[in-house]
């Protein structure tokens, strides 16, 4: 066994029975961390860790001999650690899945097709917005032009008040931090 299985099996020896008892440090999980991108960060690594277990029990497993049972047992024993170890810190990952992507998943097929397929969605969703808004500010303009050969002073004060309120957002939302559309300013994340 190399230094890099050693560290990983823990130092305190076998049991009677031949597993591995691994001391765990419990100071760790006494502290609660609420940050999602640390727990996210933290499922990542034991799921690295599992995988780097699982390739060294595969080569253990595909040289098998009488001397390589103890270094199995303890393999198999810190990969039954590292996922029960990966069950507790998922339960504090909120993480949603669409059903789609699942099933994509269970069908073989790419999950990047679900992202293509919801963005396409968005693309055509937003050019029909897009052709309804066109549309009234067409409409606006054709009933501003009617009414401003029928009623041309009412037009007249009616642009003076679209004006000033138009200036007045514009010097509130400035004030406030509102973009002009309405959303708020957001600061990045640095």
């Amino acid at each position: 066994m190399d230094s890099s299985q050693a560290s990983t099996l823990g130092t305190s020896g076998s049991g009677g029975n031949g597993l591995l008892s691994t001391q765990t440090n419990d100071t760790a999980n006494a502290t609660p961390n609420d940050d999602p991108k640390q727990n996210l960060n933290q499922v990542i690594n034991s799921i690295q860790k599992t995988l780097g277990l699982l390739h060294q029990l595969y080569l253990t497993v595909s040289s098998f001999n009488a001397a390589s049972q103890l270094p199995l047992l303890q393999r198999l024993n810190s990969l039954v650690t590292e996922l029960d170890n990966m069950a507790k810190l998922s339960e504090k990952c909120n993480i949603q899945v669409p059903m789609e992507v699942l099933n994509l998943i269970d069908d073989g097929k790419n999950p990047d097709e679900f992202t293509r397929d919801v963005l396409n969605g968005c693309i055509a969703k937003n050019q029909v917005t897009k052709g309804k808004t066109d549309a009234f500010k067409g409409l606006r303009k054709h009933l501003l032009e009617e009414l401003e050969q029928a009623f041309p002073d009412e037009v007249e004060s009616y642009r003076e008040i679209r004006a000033s309120a138009a200036a007045e957002s514009k010097r509130l939302a400035q004030s406030q931090s509102i973009l002009q559309n309405g959303d708020v300013k957001v600061k990045t994340e640095l």
